[in-house]
C-alpha cells in the first residue's frame, strides 16, 4: 500500500512541478527580466550586476528541471504524509484528504514563511547575509510545520467535542504559535530605497503563485489517482470471472 501511494505521489509531484515551472516561466520570468534590467542599470543605490555564471537561456531551461525535481521530492514526502493521515482525518475520502492536506501544507510551507520573509527579485538583498536569511526562512518553515502538527494533535484530542470547537481550538493554537514566531524572529529589511514597489510586489505574488499551483496540482492529481485506484477493484468485481462458452445452453437436438 505504501509503495503504491509513493508511486502516485512521485507521479503527481512530477506533473505538479512541471505545471508550477510553466507558471513560473509564463508569469514570473518577465518580472525576473525586469529586475535584472533594474539591477544592471545600477539604480536605487544598487551595485551593477556582474556577468551571470549561467546564461539566461540556461537558467530558463534549469527552471523546468528544478521544478520537476522539486515536485518529485515534494510528491514523495506528500504521499508519506498522506499515508500517515489516511483514516485519521475523520470521514474524509482520499480525494478530500489529499486536497485538505495539500492546502494545509501550502499554508505551512509557502504562505506563512513568505509573509515573514517574502522572496525578493534579483539584486535585492545583501549577498553577505544570504546564509542567515536562508536559515531564518527554514526556521520559519519548521515552526509553521510543527505548529500545524500540534494543531492537528489538539484537534484529535478534542474528538469528543463539537467540530467547530475542535477547529477553532486548532486554529487558535496555530495562529498563536506563528504570531509568537513572527515577533521573536528578527525582521529583514534589505530592499533598496526607491526600488519599484510594483515590481517588488508583483515578483512576490508570482513566486507565491508558483507555490499555489504546485500544491493545488499535487493535491488534485494525487487525489484523482487514489480515487481511480479505488474504483478499479469495484469494476473488476462486477465483471464475470469466466468467459462464456459459445453455444453454451443451446439444445441442438
Amino acid at each position: 500500500m505504501i509503495a503504491a501511494l509513493l508511486v502516485r505521489g512521485l507521479a503527481a509531484g512530477l506533473a505538479a512541478g512541471v505545471l508550477a515551472a510553466g507558471f513560473g516561466f509564463a508569469v514570473g520570468e518577465p518580472k525576473v527580466e525586469h529586475a535584472i534590467r533594474v539591477e544592471a542599470a545600477g539604480h536605487h543605490g544598487m551595485t551593477p550586476a556582474a556577468a551571470p555564471v549561467v546564461s539566461r537561456g540556461g537558467q530558463r531551461a534549469g527552471l523546468l528541471l528544478a521544478g520537476a525535481l522539486y515536485g518529485l521530492a515534494i510528491g514523495g514526502l506528500f504521499s508519506l504524509a498522506f499515508a500517515v493521515l489516511r483514516g485519521r482525518a475523520g470521514q474524509r475520502g482520499d480525494w478530500s484528504t489529499a486536497i485538505w492536506l495539500a492546502g494545509l501544507l501550502f499554508v505551512a510551507i509557502a504562505l506563512v514563511p513568505a509573509l515573514k520573509y517574502p522572496p525578493n527579485p534579483p539584486g535585492v538583498g545583501n549577498p553577505d547575509t544570504i546564509s542567515s536569511r536562508t536559515a531564518l526562512y527554514l526556521t520559519m518553515v519548521a515552526i509553521a510545520l510543527l505548529a500545524m502538527l500540534a494543531a492537528w494533535r489538539l484537534a484529535r484530542q478534542l474528538a469528543s467535542r463539537t467540530p467547530w470547537t475542535r477547529q477553532l481550538a486548532a486554529a487558535v493554537l496555530f495562529t498563536a504559535t506563528v504570531t509568537v514566531a513572527y515577533l521573536v524572529l528578527p525582521a529583514i529589511h534589505e530592499v533598496p530605497r526607491g526600488y519599484p514597489a510594483d515590481l517588488l510586489w508583483s515578483f512576490r505574488l508570482s513566486s507565491l503563485g508558483v507555490q499555489l499551483v504546485l500544491w493545488s496540482a499535487l493535491g488534485a492529481l494525487f487525489g484523482i489517482a487514489c480515487e481511480r485506484a479505488q474504483m478499479r477493484p469495484r469494476r473488476n468485481r462486477r465483471e464475470p470471472s469466466y468467459a462464456p462458452v459459445p453455444g453454451a445452453g443451446r439444445d441442438d437436438r
